[in-house]
């Protein structure tokens, strides 16, 4: 079993981005390119609301964190869970200054709207599998709240999901350690993807003036 160490972690959220589209992901994470838009813009705020509070909450049989820094060295990633229930159950781990036993259930902050391809629900996933690793415990379902309907995806981490999300990890690790960015694969969501400009230059004039001019406008 491959086992990384904290240098090699890479970003739990590039798991979205990986699934979304590898070439996104490789133009962030390998090449250090971002550019803001609407949408990314709209999924920020939605995340800062999700922090906003205390850090930790009790409502009766239910404990909310935010923010919670987690890691896993089987699959070489580091990221934050915008929030982790905790719901009192027999199957559940026990938890320092609470009595009982408390079953970990994470929750995603995503703007939009519930996904036909797993993107999110990888992320999801990873971070499920992080806290197992971390707290020693399983965790079968975890939660995506969608900003534009404003309710819940209950999400199921399926040996399916699991074993996709396995093979993303170490396709992303290879890439990461090869430098390489995956050619482009065009698609209706290039539309909506904020690095449009850096992955597919629109050079309407195909003269040696035009290609010059678009070299200088975007290092400006």
């Amino acid at each position: 079993m491959q086992i990384y160490t904290e240098d090699d972690y890479l970003l739990l959220s590039g798991i979205q981005h990986y699934a979304f589209c590898p070439r996104q992901w490789a133009l962030i994470h390998v090449e250090n390119l971002w550019q803001e838009n609407y949408l990314t813009t709209a999924g920020r705020i939605l995340h800062k609301k999700a922090h906003d509070g205390e850090s930790a909450e009790k409502r009766g049989d239910l404990i909310i964190f935010r923010s919670i820094k987690v890691s896993s060295s089987r699959l070489g990633i580091s990221g934050e869970c915008d929030i982790i229930e905790f719901n009192r159950s027999e199957k559940g781990i026990t938890l320092k200054n609470y009595e009982g036993l408390w079953l970990p259930f994470p929750v995603e902050y995503k703007r939009g709207k519930t996904k036909i391809d797993d993107c999110d629900r990888l992320q999801l996933c990873a971070q499920a599998v992080c806290l197992e690793e971390m707290l020693c415990c399983s965790i079968e379902k975890g939660a995506i709240f969608y900003g534009e309907p404003r309710r819940r995806e209950i999400v199921s981490f399926t040996e399916e999901l699991r074993e996709k999300l396995e093979v993303i990890t170490k396709t992303m690790h290879k890439l990461f350690s090869q430098k390489h960015t995956p050619k482009v694969k065009k698609g209706k969501f290039c539309s909506s993807c904020s690095l449009n400009d850096f992955c597919l230059p629109k050079l309407h004039d195909k003269s040696e003036n035009a290609v010059h001019k678009y070299i200088r406008d975007s290092i400006e």
